[in-house]
């Protein structure tokens, strides 16, 4: 099949050719010895300063003004921009004036990648500068990248923004729209903060299967595939936690993983079926116990980000500081609708949900109706971080039953910015209580809810073993990150979120 190119891409593989022509190389093998980023020069050089007079740079040409035997150019790396003068007797100090008069001035193209050499000046307008004393082709760029300009007033023109373009082409994005990068570049501080917060509790970094023969740990539809050689259906995991429980009954005190999780549910700006969690599991601790550890790292994560416990987000700047609000699930229902509904049953609860325009089908059992009205009456409107508590036992299946309280269990979520962020629970060491509550998620699938619970013998084994008093939460990576940089949808602080596929 041949490609279609535009005249772009027709002129930067004729330039290609007439590289090779000319005996270099545009793909070349060797390492180039990088020694300096455009950061730490921009950083770090003062005026008269003797330091970057053998500075080593790699990255893309991004501009180019030809001014007869000499230019200015803007070289990227990784770090940032930074100008490049470039002149024809340095780079080309022989008879033969092709490197500069046909190479840099013709046949290299925006987007190219070169290595430079050189030192580092300020120009009389008092730019910083490197003076390059030899130039390299290191890859040669077949496609024009997006030209964005920004003008003497700061104002930038043309700028990516359209999201199909930027989220199916990051690589793209990446390039032209630096902030990206950072927004990477902080999901990544909030990954090692948690991990040195974990670490030095004594808590293990572990790995659990991601192909599982019985998928559990949540209520989300499954992602199924085959295995050939076992001849049997494998399942995408939807949450480890059965996987790590196992692990507190082997003996360990305390497991975390950063998951890889998979839900076959629908999509949106708050929603990716492939996404990240943190579960984290402490032997002899209780909920309680749990939501101020919460506290603690949620905070200690926004100071390391900014320096602050406020977050702006949107229009809303989000105070992590601790303490936080709590309400129980009753009270914020009965806090934002004026009812109390602690003692309905459940065709008394489907008929109030429908009264406040809440809609739930039949296949729904009373906690699922308590999540409905939950979910459009409260959520949306807890901005500040907020716990809710002690869920009806109707609604977590692997909780365990509250200590004080008939009919609930000691579970709680953290709602931010009007979204879940992390929910977590006394666990449920009871193995004969869990293989009841199993049956009873099991009568709810045979009604219709496709995300019902499916029940783990091997599951229930390990705990007729003994596990201790366990907590446990989970934390969504994904709506955190949003959270924590200020990005209004999921697909921003994903690399490569999940997309229909592209049109022809």
């Amino acid at each position: 099949m041949s490609i279609q190119l535009n005249e772009q891409e027709e002129i930067r593989r004729k330039n290609l050719q007439s590289m090779i022509d000319l005996g270099i190389n545009p793909y070349p093998s060797e390492s180039f010895p990088v020694n300096a980023t455009a950061t730490e020069i921009k950083a770090n050089f003062k005026e008269g300063s003797t330091d970057y007079q053998e500075v080593v740079l790699a990255g893309r040409m991004m501009s180019r003004r030809i001014m007869g035997k000499a230019s200015f150019g803007v070289l990227m790396d990784s770090t940032d921009r930074i100008q490049i003068y470039v002149s024809r007797d340095d780079i080309a100090p022989g008879e033969d004036k092709a490197m500069y008069n046909t190479v840099f001035k013709k046949l290299l193209d925006l987007g190219d990648f070169i290595g430079i050499k050189g030192f580092a000046f300020f120009t009389q307008k008092g730019e910083l500068t490197v003076h390059v004393k030899e130039l390299t082709v290191l890859s040669k760029s077949l496609k024009p990248l997006p030209v964005v300009k920004t003008d003497a007033d700061g104002k930038v023109h043309d700028a990516v923004t359209d999201p199909e373009l930027r989220y199916r082409q990051r690589y793209v994005d990446l390039i032209v729209n630096p902030e990206v990068r950072e927004t990477f570049r902080q999901r990544t501080q909030i990954y090692k903060t948690m991990r040195s917060f974990l670490d030095e509790r004594g808590y293990l970094e572990v790995e659990t299967p991601i192909l599982q023969p019985l998928y559990g740990g949540a209520a989300a539809r499954p992602f199924k595939t085959h295995h050939n050689t076992l001849d049997m259906t494998l399942y995408l995991r939807i949450a480890n936690e059965l996987y790590l429980k196992r692990l507190i009954v082997g003996g360990y005190d305390g497991v975390y993983e950063f998951s890889k999780d998979f839900r076959n549910e629908g999509m949106s700006r708050f929603h990716n079926p492939e996404f990240t969690q943190i579960e984290l599991y402490v032997a002899y601790k209780d909920y309680n116990w749990m939501m101020d550890m919460t506290e603690e790292l949620l905070e200690k994560i926004a100071l390391d980000l900014y320096g602050t416990t406020d977050v702006q987000v949107g229009e809303n700047v989000i105070s992590f500081q601790r303490p936080w609000k709590r309400y129980t699930m009753y009270e914020a229902i009965e806090h934002f609708t004026g009812t109390d509904v602690s003692e309905m049953d459940e065709d008394t609860m489907r008929k109030y949900a429908k009264s406040i325009d809440v809609h739930v089908d039949d296949s729904l059992g009373r906690g699922k109706i308590i999540d409905e009205i939950f979910g459009e009456k409260c959520e949306p409107f807890l901005i500040q971080p907020t716990f809710i508590t002690d869920y009806p036992v109707e609604m977590s299946p692997l909780a365990k039953k509250h200590r004080s309280k008939p009919g609930l269990v000691e579970r709680f979520e953290a709602v931010c910015n009007g979204k879940e962020i992390c929910n977590g629970f006394s666990e449920l060491n009871d193995p004969l209580d869990q293989r009841q509550r199993f049956q009873e998620q099991l009568d709810l699938g045979k009604r219709g809810d496709d995300e019902a619970m499916v029940l783990d013998e091997d599951f229930l084994r390990a705990l007729e073993y003994g596990m201790p008093p366990t907590v446990g939460i989970g934390i969504g990576m994904d709506r955190l990150s949003m959270i924590m940089t200020n990005q209004p949808s999921i697909q921003d602080v994903l690399f490569f979120p999940q997309m229909k596929p592209e049109s022809k």
